[in-house]
């Protein structure tokens, strides 16, 4: 298996396990799943030359935008986790350490609370929203989460000997 594949089944499994926390804290948290098709809409717009809506759930909805978004979430993911091996190493994911991972994740929230809220009608970090620490809150622990889960998949990878030390 080479470096790139690698990554990516870091970046797809980490999302899945950021998925996984997304529906354990709906019911302790009462917090919905995300709606990716709302990323899908924005994401859609943005050919159209529309990048920041005032709310884009009253944005015109797009055929397909709920795989959109849904393949935008876990090709975002993939970024996340080669961004982590561009700023720590590839070398990281065969002997894997859980506070770059975490610190990464952290970093990563960066893109919600400056990209995704903004141009979806949030604002930035989540200002426009009713609760807007609240938000905040769970974008940061979801992003902690992210990084917790770059961390467990690749050890379980390299623990399994998934990852080939000469790919690296």
């Amino acid at each position: 298996m080479n470096t790139a594949v690698q990554i990516v089944l870091v970046g797809v499994g980490a999302t899945l396990i950021m998925d996984l926390w997304c529906m354990i804290r709906r019911p302790l948290f009462h917090v919905p799943f995300p709606d990716y098709a709302m990323v899908g809409r924005w994401v859609a717009h943005m050919k159209r030359g529309h990048f920041v809506h005032n709310s884009i759930a009253v944005a015109a909805p797009i055929r397909g935008e709920g795989l959109i978004g849904w393949s935008c979430h876990y090709l975002v993911g993939i970024v996340f986790s080669f961004g982590l091996a561009a700023t720590v190493g590839a070398q990281w994911f065969l002997n894997p350490s859980l506070m770059p991972a975490l610190i990464w994740g952290a970093i990563t929230v960066v893109a919600p609370f400056f990209l995704m809220q903004p141009g979806m009608g949030a604002g930035v970090a989540a200002s426009k929203t009713k609760h807007p620490v609240q938000a905040r809150l769970h974008s940061v622990v979801t992003h902690l989460i992210f990084g917790t889960g770059l961390y467990l998949v690749a050890f379980i990878f390299e623990t399994l000997g998934l990852f080939a030390r000469n790919a690296l």
